[in-house]
């Protein structure tokens, strides 16, 4: 199953960052396929019926919530989302809120959903929601955090005064690509959260697994070079064999 490259696009960066699963996994799990040509039957046009448009929400693409989100049937308002250049929010960051009931409170965000602009402060900008309600059972409410437009309902606090305070990318001497206070010019670092992911809190602190793929075979297989070599004559050089033979002269046209 293949996506056309714009759908996988629309994947969030920093949503597949903190997955940690590979684009190949994500476009098996997000397609949905209705038909397609049977193998082995030549006299068939190629052809494949699939959906192409799909609506992003909280739920991640290869989640089986999304799918069922997305399912044939199913009748969503498709809103126009505004391609963010440089992404500014992450895992980890104190917000402050711009509307709503908690407008002026501040808090670190919790969940990032870039298909949609969106984050997730912790705490904050929350609604109740009744669950297990049933015939017998009442059920009970909980408080549910609900996304933020970064675009327009939160903005980054300087951590030199704890005020929001409006950003800008800009470079350093040394070339480093950081976000600037345009009220007092400081430097906002990016926290050290913001590298977290689903399997581990930080790269350095992960333990590798049975099925994991050593570093003395990584670093073997990147150093791989590619030659002017047959299968064949690879092994045969892996293996110490040498063949004396001549062979006989092809010619292409």
């Amino acid at each position: 199953m293949r996506l056309t490259s714009t759908l996988l696009r629309r994947v969030g960066e920093w949503s597949k960052k903190y997955s940690n699963l590979p684009d190949s996994y994500i476009e098996r799990a997000m397609a949905q396929v209705y038909w397609r040509t049977p193998r082995g039957k030549p006299n068939y046009l190629p052809r494949t019926i699939e959906k192409k448009d799909f609506r992003f929400s909280i739920y991640r693409p290869w989640t089986n919530q999304f799918h069922r989100y997305n399912q044939p049937g199913q009748r969503h308002k498709f809103i126009h989302v505004e391609l963010i250049k440089d992404w500014s929010f992450f895992r980890g960051d104190r917000v402050e809120i711009l509307v709503g009931k908690d407008k002026g409170k501040q808090g670190i965000v919790k969940e990032i959903y870039q298909e949609r602009n969106w984050i997730i402060v912790e705490g904050l900008n929350t609604k109740l929601k009744r669950v297990m309600q049933d015939k017998q059972f009442p059920g009970f409410y909980t408080q549910q955090e609900q996304p933020l437009l970064v675009t327009s309902q939160v903005q980054l606090v300087d951590p030199s005064d704890m005020q929001g305070t409006p950003i800008e990318w800009r470079y350093t001497e040394d070339g480093k690509k950081v976000r600037i206070s345009l009220r007092t010019g400081r430097v906002i670092p990016i926290p050290v959260t913001s590298e977290e992911t689903i399997d581990y809190k930080a790269p350095h602190l992960y333990k590798e697994q049975p099925k994991d793929t050593i570093k003395a075979d990584a670093e073997r297989i990147t150093l791989w070079c590619p030659t002017l070599k047959t299968f064949e004559m690879d092994i045969m050089d892996e293996m110490g064999i040498k063949d004396d033979r001549i062979p006989k002269s092809s010619y292409w046209y």
